[in-house]
């Protein structure tokens, strides 16, 4: 199994995602809704609060979280989002920016990037850009973005490790990442992680909990932390647990 079969696997189930007419909020696609180890959970948080037409137009029921609420995002900062998608977070971060700040949304998936761009004209959101790439090698300059989001993505990422050394080179001094993703209470076996099914479905990726956090200390950052824990239910068979974290760190 190589990385570019695994991303092979996931742009192939978010393509499919992004080419349907209307939201897959639900058992019906998304992180943890296939047949296998997660069953039928659904693993993305509700958008309440959240402006009906942001929410009509771009939550296609693919995060895990809500990074945004714990993001400190202030009117003028430049955002980055990893695995934008439709552009739900970057479209919730862009009327907390206003017009003098920025949101970039980068994703993997062309079908994602296409259909963020259509979301983009509908909910007339200047002040973001939708750019086609991967989190491993970031199209996005060195030290310029003020905070980072992310929604249930770098699990499906193969090397987490490159993907948060490439968080730190793009941030500014000082910056801030708040990331919602899933992690596992317990090692996945290699069985599992040679699945595909279960890799596009957000739990072959999984690193462990504290892993997870290591990775992120290790690329630099400080003040690793998590914010919010929310524990899924499993097939009782395996020996591990699966938890949707947001994590907050410090550049």
């Amino acid at each position: 199994m190589s990385d570019s079969e695994i991303k092979s696997a996931v742009k192939e189930k978010y393509g499919e995602i992004a080419r349907k007419s209307g939201s897959c909020c639900g058992p019906a696609c998304g992180c943890g809704t296939d047949a296998g180890i997660a069953g039928t959970i659904t693993m993305n948080d509700l958008y309440s609060g959240v402006d009906a037409d942001v929410r009509e137009s771009a939550d296609l029921g693919l995060g895990c979280g809500t990074p945004t609420a714990f993001a400190g995002l202030e009117e003028g900062m430049t955002v980055l989002d990893l695995g934008s998608g439709a552009g739900i977070d970057v479209f919730v971060a862009a009327r907390k920016v206003g017009p003098s700040g920025k949101v970039i949304g980068v994703d993997m998936t062309e079908e994602m990037i296409k259909r963020a761009e259509a979301n983009k004209r509908k909910l007339k959101a200047a002040n973001t850009e939708f750019r086609l790439g991967e989190i491993e090698s970031l199209p996005v300059a060195s030290g310029s973005v003020d905070r980072i989001i992310s929604n249930c993505v770098i699990n499906l990422v193969p090397d987490k490790t490159r993907a948060f050394a490439e968080m730190y080179r793009v941030m500014k001094p000082g910056g801030k990442f708040t990331v919602s993703d899933i992690v596992s209470v317990g090692q996945i076996p290699e069985d599992v992680r040679k699945d595909m099914t279960e890799w596009a479905g957000c739990v072959a990726g999984a690193l462990d909990r504290d892993q997870y956090l290591g990775v992120a200390r290790d690329a630099g950052f400080r003040d690793v932390t998590v914010v919010a824990d929310k524990s899924y239910d499993v097939d009782v068979t395996v020996h591990f647990g699966l938890h949707s974290i947001t994590v907050s760190g410090t550049r």
